[in-house]
This record gives C-alpha cells, structure tokens and sequence, in this order.
C-alpha cells in the first residue's frame, strides 16, 4: 500500500500531508509536514507557525532551507545531527503523538496488513527529514501497537 498525498483512502490519510493534530513538547502541530518541515528553521518561534501549516504549504515553506549542507536541523532551539539518535528519537515522539490522533488512527488500522510503502520519498537520511524506510517502519510499528490495544 502506497502512501501519498494523491492516492485513496487509507494511503493519502497517512501521508504526512494530512491535516491531522497533534501536539509535541506543548507545540501544536496540524500536520506531520509541518513538523518536519520546521525541523529546518533555527528559531523556535518560525518553527511554531511552520508546525501550524498543512500539505504543500509546509513543504514549501522549508523547500529552500539548505539543512543537508551540515546536516543540522533543530528542535526547541537546540541543534540535532540529522544521523543522531537523538533525531530518531525525537521523530519517534512526533510519531506517537500523531498517534493519538484519531482520524491518523482510524486511516492507518484501515491499512489491515499491507505492506506500507511511501514510493515518492527518498532513502538516502543525507538529503531528507524522513527517508521511506524510517516512515514506513513507525507507521507499521504504531499500527502494530494499536492493533495489540
């Protein structure tokens, strides 16, 4: 089952364009787009109104933010190396909080087994927040723990 934005339901529910709330660390987030997206901008308080977009508008937003030259991004004002595990462990929080959201819930048991698979993104971590395989093992790790609930 292929996630994206352009395909059916469920997949295009569990893209991280999807409108879905959520809150990390007492910010609001409207979109897991939006929260990767803000991962690019050093101050805090721009990465508060990046966490508030959706869709393509958070996309663009921090299209032009050049993040890979030192493979830096940042969360709360502090830096984080793109390849630390203090990355993962931050976007495996993101991921749980997303979690709690309903219609996220809802789109990602309507998966049932299939195979989770995210064909437009890329798997090289040095040119991207969110390579496929990171995407798609915590949507099957979380849908794993939800069907365990």
């Amino acid at each position: 089952m292929d996630i994206g934005s352009g395909n059916g339901y469920p997949e295009s529910a569990l893209s991280n364009f999807a409108p879905h709330k959520f809150t990390i660390d007492n910010v609001e987030c409207n979109s897991m787009e939006g929260f990767l997206q803000s991962l690019k901008f050093k101050n805090s308080e721009m990465q508060k109104e990046v966490c508030k977009l959706v869709g393509k508008a958070a996309k663009f937003k921090g299209k032009k933010k050049k993040w890979w030259r030192d493979q830096t991004l940042y969360w709360q004002g502090k830096s984080i190396k793109r390849d630390s595990d203090a990355y993962q462990d931050l976007l495996d929080r993101a991921f749980a909080a997303l979690s709690k959201n309903e219609g996220f819930k809802k789109a990602l048991l309507a998966t049932g087994s299939a195979t989770l698979t995210h064909s437009i993104g890329k798997n090289d971590l040095h040119k991207t927040v969110l390579t496929q395989s990171e995407f798609c093992r915590r949507l099957t790790s979380i849908r794993e723990q939800l069907k365990e609930n």
